[in-house]
């Protein structure tokens, strides 16, 4: 199997807006940009929601048959490892290999002192094309990167192994996310990492690295741009490096996580990755839902009341839902409104507080992540939220869609 150029995951939690993603996507491949949909659900959303991974396999065939979808298409075990990703593998053709828990454990001295020789073959310093900075081969440097991530991406093999094992050798694609964790990977760190993916023969079409700056989920980036900017260059540079001399996939590509609603960097990725003719991987986490939500605001009614209620359960259950999210969210607890507030506003005041449109007066970040990770009161309200959604599914359908063509596909490649 081999990825697209361009691909965009699409998380669900509730495993009912497929055809409206796959929608806007279709938008997007009408205006010729091939943007291939891989539907993401990772076993932490499973678990709070109660579902499980055939659900959106299931999804994910209903949409494309529904909308006669004729190219390529994933369903993605997200953020998975040795301990739960048999609960995907009958259903999944995506693996996104998560071992940053990983980085910093320590390795077999065999392993580093493999790993040491093997790079001093490289020679005393490796200088990429586009790319001042030579990359330095030294004993210090070897054993600090090993010492760092030789742990977690022998895990990475391990797991690799053993999705193999049971679907077949190029029977689905492989990420290697490293993403979840404080400290990001300087490109001379991905260029190392690079080298031991190869040298765990894991054929990675994605990987996804942690980078400088705050990429909460569902608002937009918050860090130093330049740096971004360079950081993310020089990532491609070295990967295009890895793919002709390490004997890794040519189609290798950066995968951004938590990518929904970067708008700021956005433009940023579209000149860099059209410089040099490349592919992306975006994910958009869990924007669906907060659309889902929106859609039901703006419905008004009986729908307009179970966004408040969601939004009433989650402020009391802040510190509990917040919990698994701690290091991708900055709620400001000042700027959230009260619920006094919030039950009177209308349909769309609630809309226009929780959509994600930089500038408008009404938009509240601090609401919009609150809601995002508030998604367990929902589950717990079972058919009540789901059979809401069915009953204004054009409504809700219509946000979602117009939320990843207008404001994410649109802006990523200049549609």
């Amino acid at each position: 199997m081999e990825l697209g150029k361009y691909s965009f995951g699409v998380g669900d939690r509730f495993s009912h807006e497929g055809e409206a993603q796959l929608r806007a996507l279709m938008k997007a491949n009408a205006k010729g940009i091939e943007v291939t949909p891989v539907w993401n659900k990772s076993n932490r959303e499973h678990n709070i929601v109660h579902s499980e991974p055939v659900e959106t396999r299931k999804e994910a065939d209903a949409a494309v048959k529904a909308l006669g979808w004729t190219g390529g298409y994933y369903v993605d075990a997200d953020h998975i490892n040795l301990t739960n990703v048999d609960r995907f593998i009958a259903y999944s053709n995506f693996f996104t290999l998560d071992v940053a828990a990983y980085i910093g454990n320590p390795s077999e001295v065999a392993d580093v002192a493999a790993f040491v020789a093997s790079c001093k073959k490289l020679g005393a310093k490796v200088s990429i094309p586009g790319i001042e900075a030579p990359i330095i081969i030294s004993d210090e440097i070897l054993n600090n990167v090993a010492g760092k991530y030789l742990a977690a991406i022998k895990e990475a093999g391990k797991i690799y192994r053993h999705i193999e094992s049971v679907k077949g050798k190029n029977n689905f694609i492989t990420e290697v996310s490293m993403d979840e964790v404080e400290a990001p990977q300087t490109p001379v760190d991905m260029f190392f990492i690079l080298k031991m993916i190869a040298d765990e023969k894991i054929p990675a079409q994605t990987i996804a690295p942690k980078f400088t700056g705050r990429f909460n989920k569902g608002v937009d980036y918050v860090g130093d741009v330049a740096q971004f900017a360079k950081e993310f260059e020089q990532d491609v540079l070295v990967i295009d490096y890895a793919v002709k001399n390490f004997g890794l996939p040519e189609n290798l590509k950066l995968s951004v996580h938590s990518g929904s609603d970067k708008f700021t960097i956005y433009p940023v990725m579209a000149e860099i990755i059209k410089k040099y003719d490349k592919g992306l991987h975006v994910k958009t986490a869990g924007t669906t839902w907060l659309e889902e939500v929106i859609g039901l605001a703006v419905a008004g009614g009986e729908a307009l009341e179970a966004a408040k209620h969601i939004y009433t359960a989650a402020l009391g259950r802040k510190e509990e839902l917040c919990a698994p999210y701690a290091d991708v969210i900055d709620i400001d607890d000042a700027k959230l409104p009260s619920v006094k507030e919030v039950a009177g506003w209308n349909s769309e005041k609630f809309a226009n507080t929780l959509r994600h449109i930089p500038g408008h007066p009404d938009y509240n970040s601090n609401f919009r992540q609150l809601i995002h990770v508030g998604y367990k009161v929902a589950a717990e309200m079972g058919e009540k939220y789901t059979g809401l959604l069915e009953k204004y599914a054009e409504i809700v359908g219509g946000c979602v869609e117009e939320n990843i063509y207008d404001r994410h596909l649109k802006r990523l490649f200049n549609l």
